[in-house]
């Protein structure tokens, strides 16, 4: 995953901008030819150093804000907060000018100063602030535009899965052989098949479905696996109820149980177990592990696809939990309400 750039404004910009405002507060005496070279300096002095405290400051405490509290906008807090610390410092700055050059009346200077002070910090604070904000939107925009390219690749890859020649070979196979031996279950075979590519064509452009029609889909991929393989493979699905209004990436059920399949041996007398529950917030697939004797060469495409997709849906990660006896693979509940 590639690191954000951190916000940064160029430092050429801060020191120029604040050796400017140093020289334009000193242009009024300058014009006047009534100036005490030594007042100059340091009214200047003074406004240099300030500005580039604002600067910097404000470039400091900008990490503290979170993208969601600068999409909320204008905040007073943070706004008081600049202000009171930049009272202080003009104080001290006015404090230590008056140390150095003692003829000048303290209390009147100080006030020019805090006011002058004032206005630099509402200038830089609101512009700094808008530069950010803008940051931010550009880096939003680009975030968006990353996961629509991501999501396209991941919605041919599970294209290409779905449409998998040998699935495909290997059903057909299997109905030639229902209609050839007179199978009266024929066409409720036909009739599952064309089911389960209709869902294929109608969900495999959207983000989310309803795990309800995830399940639907899942019966008829389920049908057409037991025709196949009969008493050799068994799904027992314990959903909670209150789960099937949830959403979930399209055909992810059926790419875990095509894994199980993929890597297990499926025989009658060494039936292939797959469990599909609730537990607390999360939707549980195990399955009973019964390695090939030639293993399958595994590029882990499946289980990395769903893990894709569920980190740019709900910024989590799905729990591969693999056992000598079990494979597990737990996915986090998407609740529509909260989450959407």
């Amino acid at each position: 995953m590639n690191k954000r750039k951190p916000f940064k404004i160029s430092g050429r910009i801060i020191w120029l901008s604040s050796l400017f405002l140093g020289v334009i507060v000193s242009l009024p005496s300058l014009i006047q030819h009534q100036y005490n070279g030594y007042e100059v300096i340091a009214n200047s002095a003074i406004t240099f150093l300030f500005s580039l405290f604002v600067w910097y400051y404000n470039m400091y405490t900008l990490p503290v804000y979170t993208s969601q509290e600068v999409a909320r906008g204008f905040s007073l807090y943070p706004l008081l907060k600049n202000l009171v610390v930049g009272v202080v410092v003009m104080f001290l700055l006015s404090y230590l000018q008056q140390q150095i050059l003692t003829h000048i009346n303290f209390g009147p200077v100080m006030l020019m100063f805090e006011v002058r002070g004032i206005l630099i910090n509402l200038t830089f604070y609101m512009f700094i602030h808008l530069l950010y904000q803008t940051y931010q939107n550009q880096r939003v925009s680009i975030e968006l535009e990353r996961s629509k390219m991501d999501n396209l690749a991941a919605q041919f890859e599970l294209l290409r899965q779905q449409v998998n020649p040998h699935f495909l070979f290997n059903t057909l196979n299997t109905l030639k052989y229902m209609v050839e031996s007179g199978d009266e279950h024929s066409v409720d075979f036909i009739l599952k098949l064309s089911d389960f590519y209709r869902f294929t064509l109608e969900n495999r452009k959207l983000d989310l479905i309803r795990l309800s029609e995830e399940l639907k889909i899942l019966h008829a991929y389920i049908y057409l696996l037991k025709a196949r393989f009969e008493e050799g493979f068994d799904v027992e699905i314990t959903v909670t109820p209150a789960h099937g209004a949830t959403m979930i990436p399209p055909f992810t059920l059926q790419l875990l149980v095509e894994n199980c399949i993929k890597h297990n041996v499926v025989a009658p007398d060494k039936t292939l177990y797959v469990k599909i529950f609730s537990e607390d917030d999360y939707l549980v697939v195990s399955n009973n592990v019964q390695p090939k004797m030639t293993p399958e060469v595994s590029t882990g495409i499946g289980l990395e696809n769903i893990n894709e997709r569920y980190d740019h849906l709900l910024g989590k990660n799905i729990d591969i939990l693999p056992t000598s006896n079990t494979f597990t693979v737990k996915l986090p509940i998407i609740h529509e309400d909260s989450h959407y």
